[in-house]
């Protein structure tokens, strides 16, 4: 006998007010750590997930879910579904790593593979948690014989690739009445947020090569190209919102400094928080790439490479999120992981945070981050909201080694099987409760107009399965 089929028999022996959705999810906390920890050995890059994704997909069709795998154009992608009727809850899960932040679970910098893939975002516990939360939910529904349908989105290269925009374009998420999601972090927080909308592009320039010392003159550097295009932008930085931002990365300079570069590249990032000011910058850049190639006799194409809306908040599911944070209480680290901890923190660099921020709760209060996620494309197409969960020592950022480190041990894993439970028992709560669906759904609505209609950043591409090759 199965696990779940023996565990769904104990509590389907209940009342259905006494079925306790967290015992379920701590019946698969051995799984839920041994998958993560799969995924975080794997570290495979966006729409490279090959092993990850199908390590999630088996997890749950193993379980009893109804899985497609391909979606939307994406090999590594795949919805998972579980019960019947409404209401219809999705669960996100991310498991795409980062380059060149390979990390051993250890307190000082030391690579698995040198310059390898790393989950320097803890996109291993993410994809794992919300799998397990999702089996949970699904195990409950069975026991207590309750009507809804539980998904899990495998949503592929949220690192620059926005896989969730291809399942929002395609309208994956057009029956759904809400979508959860989690992410990892150093503190534990569920508050109304929104983010910086984004949108990336490669610019290439194309030059004429020749001896560097012997005839220069013959030649055009595409490098000189690139280099243009980077010191007119920094100069349009002053001339920017203070709330925009710009980076970039020359992914190409050449070759060799005694040939005058045939090709060079440049890849960049614009950001803002609302997306026709994204648009307007982007815009912005790409007339200085055009001048950059008319100044130094290059060539340039550009393509873009991914888009993201910026979230779009929403205080009626953070409330629930954050009542039921506040309830489950934070991360209690033990005498190894206190040392751990200290450690790690040594190593940081900037203000450090106490460890109490582990196992304290944040305060519930509107927060505009300056970053980017795919998930902001979700929530302007159904009710979405989210939350963090210590999976790292306080004060870490995320896309460090020391996130690596702290995502592969025990710190790690307690902070994703509490977010694990978050997400059950916020699912839980919704369908126990159409009333606070239907007030997500009007604020969602209100929020988001009467007159707004999607038109994803990244226009109308396929997803750019070889952006990381």
């Amino acid at each position: 006998m199965s696990v779940r089929t023996a565990l769904i028999g104990v509590i389907a022996a209940w009342p259905a007010w006494a079925a306790d959705i967290d015992d379920f999810v701590d019946a698969r906390r051995d799984q839920a750590i041994a998958i993560a920890s799969d995924i975080f050995d794997y570290a495979e890059l966006g729409y490279l997930e090959t092993r990850s994704s199908a390590r999630l997909a088996t997890y749950l069709a193993d379980n009893g879910f109804k899985v497609e795998t391909g979606v939307a154009g994406m090999p590594t992608s795949f919805v998972a579904a579980h019960g019947s009727g409404k209401p219809v809850i999705a669960l996100l899960a991310e498991y795409d790593a980062l380059p060149g932040l390979s990390q051993a679970p250890v307190t000082r910098r030391e690579p698995v593979v040198e310059d390898g893939a790393g989950h320097a975002c803890g996109h291993h516990l993410f994809g794992s948690a919300s799998a397990t939360a999702a089996i949970a939910i699904a195990d409950w529904l069975t026991a207590t014989g309750t009507s809804g349908t539980v998904r899990v989105y495998g949503t592929p290269a949220e690192e620059g690739g926005s896989g969730k925009v291809y399942m929002t374009r395609a309208g994956m998420f057009d029956d759904v009445d809400i979508a959860l999601h989690w992410h990892p972090n150093d503190r534990n927080i569920a508050v109304p947020e929104s983010s910086n909308a984004n949108k990336s592009a490669r610019f290439t320039f194309r030059g004429i090569a020749a001896h560097a010392a012997a005839s220069p003159h013959r030649g055009r550097s595409a490098l000189d190209g690139v280099e243009a295009m980077n010191y007119m932008t920094n100069l349009m930085r002053e001339h920017m919102p203070s709330s925009a931002r710009m980076h970039y990365v020359i992914t190409d300079g050449g070759r060799a400094p005694n040939i005058v570069p045939e090709r060079a590249q440049v890849y960049y990032y614009v950001r803002h928080p609302r997306p026709v000011a994204v648009n307007e910058l982007f815009e912005r850049v790409v007339a200085a790439a055009e001048g950059a190639a008319k100044g130094t006799g290059t060539h340039m194409s550009y393509e873009v490479m991914h888009g993201n809306f910026p979230l779009l908040p929403n205080e009626t599911l953070a409330k629930v999120i954050h009542g039921r944070l506040k309830a489950a209480g934070g991360v209690v680290y033990d005498e190894d992981e206190t040392t751990f901890a200290e450690a790690i923190q040594k190593s940081l660099f900037g203000s450090v945070r106490p460890l109490s921020w582990a196992r304290e709760i944040q305060p519930f209060e509107f927060r505009q981050k300056t970053g980017s996620t795919d998930v902001g494309d979700v929530s302007w197409t159904v009710p979405t909201a989210g939350f963090g969960a210590a999976t790292w020592v306080p004060g870490t950022s995320a896309h460090s080694w020391q996130a690596v480190a702290a995502g592969g041990m025990s710190i790690g894993h307690k902070g994703m099987m509490l977010a694990a439970k978050i997400l059950a028992e916020t699912a839980r709560e919704f369908i126990e409760n159409p009333d606070l669906i239907a007030k997500a759904t009007s604020e969602f609505h209100e929020r988001r107009g009467e007159d707004f209609e999607y038109r994803p950043l990244l226009g109308d591409r396929e997803p750019p399965l070889n952006y990381r090759r």
